[in-house]
């Protein structure tokens, strides 16, 4: 009797069942992986690439190298750059040194290094796709071309065109998605530069990884057809950036994706898990709708939903998400019109931004830490409140110490100071 307890135990094992299920294997899905296997769950992880080279900048805040050190430790895995360039939509141009520097992965590089944690952990990682989802009495089963798997909980981490999403909720709308083209250019260099746009909500990027470039350009999904961004940003290379920085075309690889982008109403009915299912990064839409940044927030939701089931409280994922990371989105999603389309004191946001960059150290130390993800939006305005007497006061001495004519650039003929 023992002995076939002992075999249906094994076989259950098998099979997974009992286990969770893991439909991913990007940042989210590895790190949850990890985690749930080192607090001694059964993890099975599922992707049909595993580690590939995702299209997009790559880059790891200061906050997220703090909170997950690992990353940080990682040496020639990743970039860090500490040099920044920013240029508004009429071509004003700033370029300032962060505080702390961003690090800037190879998608490919990011991936490998997550999905050797689980595995070391002791996660069962396959290279599987799940091809079918069905209900059953005590919990999943998942088909791929291989074989089928019983599963007890199942997290989806595949990204926001995950084909099972229907069977749980909505399918997102086109206006909650950004388009993304660029191109992975061979060459190296030191200074993240982000050109604004005039008229479309997002911007070109050009992110040093380890070994290449990542030159991409995002717009929200119905603003501007691919085909249209694409021309915008080889036009940008080619009259811009390629010669002025020595890079070639030759030799890169074009690429293109869509991210969601969230809009404040969409965020407001966000569902991010039911019985027996969580849906983590991508997949639960945890992108900024302001800077298209996902990565500290695919890792931040991976970890929650395991110390949510590690705690035997799945449930409980819902409100330290919504607590810690949507509200903050949502805030972002309400703001991100404003920041692209709005104007303040007489010129839009965006133009507005660069040059009190440009003018005042103070502004310097607020973007740095914003880059850094150390500043929030829900805190943001009281800052800019502190700091304002600062930022005028300094930009009114840059002013005042230009030469005092039309030629030089000044907007005074002469010193407005003088008797």
């Amino acid at each position: 009797m023992l002995c076939v307890k002992s075999l249906r135990l094994r076989r259950q094992k098998m099979n997974g069942q009992g286990s969770i299920a893991i439909v991913g294997g990007g940042p989210a899905g590895a790190l949850a992986g990890a985690l749930l296997a080192n607090g001694g769950q059964e993890v099975l992880l599922f992707d049909e690439k595993l580690a590939w080279e995702k299209p997009c900048g790559g880059g790891l805040t200061h906050k997220a190298l703090q909170r997950y050190p690992f990353l940080a430790d990682a040496g020639s895995e990743g970039n860090p750059v500490e040099d920044c360039e920013l240029i508004s939509p009429a071509g004003q141009r700033v370029r300032f040194r962060l505080q702390y520097p961003v690090a800037i992965f190879s998608r490919l590089a990011l991936n490998g290094l997550l999905l050797e944690r689980a595995r070391r952990a002791g996660a069962a990682v396959r290279q599987e796709r799940v091809t079918r989802l069905a209900r059953t009495g005590a919990g999943w089963q998942l088909t791929t071309p291989q074989r089928e798997y019983q599963t007890s909980q199942l997290i989806f981490a595949a990204g926001a065109r995950n084909p099972f999403r229907g069977q749980f909720l909505p399918p997102i709308s086109p206006s909650d998605f950004m388009v993304t083209a660029g191109y992975f250019i061979p060459g190296r260099s030191s200074v993240m530069q982000i050109q604004f746009l005039k008229g479309i909500t997002g911007y070109i990027w050009v992110f040093p990884r380890a070994d290449h470039v990542s030159a991409g350009i995002a717009g929200r999904m119905g603003e501007v057809a691919t085909g249209e961004l694409r021309r915008i940003l080889e036009l940008w290379l080619k009259e811009k950036w390629l010669d002025q920085n020595g890079f070639s075309l030759d030799g890169s690889r074009f690429y293109s994706h869509i991210l969601p982008s969230f809009r404040a109403q969409t965020f407001e009915t966000l569902e991010v898990c039911g019985e027996a299912w969580s849906m983590i990064g991508d997949s639960a839409g945890l992108v900024d709708p302001i800077t298209g940044e996902g990565l500290y927030y695919a890792l931040r939701s991976a970890e929650l939903c395991a110390e949510a089931m590690l705690a035997g409280r799945p449930e409980e994922y819902r409100a330290r998400l919504q607590e810690e990371v949507v509200a903050e989105l949502k805030l972002a999603a309400r703001v991100s019109p404003r920041f692209y389309n709005g104007q303040i004191f007489g010129d839009s946001v965006l133009e507005k931004m660069v040059s009190l960059t440009a003018q005042s150290a103070s502004f310097r130390d607020l973007m740095s830490d914003l880059f850094a993800g150390i500043q929030g939006y829900r805190d943001l305005r009281a800052r800019l409140y502190r700091i304002l007497p600062a930022v005028m006061a300094e930009g009114l001495a840059g002013t005042l110490r230009r030469p005092w004519n039309k030629l030089s650039g000044s907007e005074f003929s002469t010193d407005p100071l003088v008797e």
